[in-house]
């Protein structure tokens, strides 16, 4: 199981996985605006899809309504941290 920083900048121009910031959180763009949990929702539609489980699987623990989140995803920490650096993070 692996817990996942994340920074979520919604109303982007496109959905995005950007890659790691200095404090180790993992930038994520999405179209969908902060209205009733549609960012949150369509965040982890991404995390999913790029890491290859069900949406169902991840668990928002905080950040509900806040840019900055905790994700609790049941993969290793290892494949999180290629994750950011597939999509041109550090």
């Amino acid at each position: 199981m692996a817990r996942l920083a994340v920074r979520l900048t919604p109303r982007a121009a496109r959905d995005a996985i950007v890659g790691f910031d200095d404090r180790g959180r993992l930038l994520v763009r999405v179209t969908a605006p902060p209205v009733d949990g549609a960012a949150n929702a369509a965040c982890v539609r991404l995390l999913a899809r790029a890491l290859g489980i069900a949406p169902s699987r991840i668990s928002l623990t905080r950040g509900r309504q806040s840019r900055d989140k905790l994700l609790e995803i049941p993969v290793e920490p290892a494949d999180v941290q290629r994750l950011g650096s597939r999509h041109g993070g550090g």
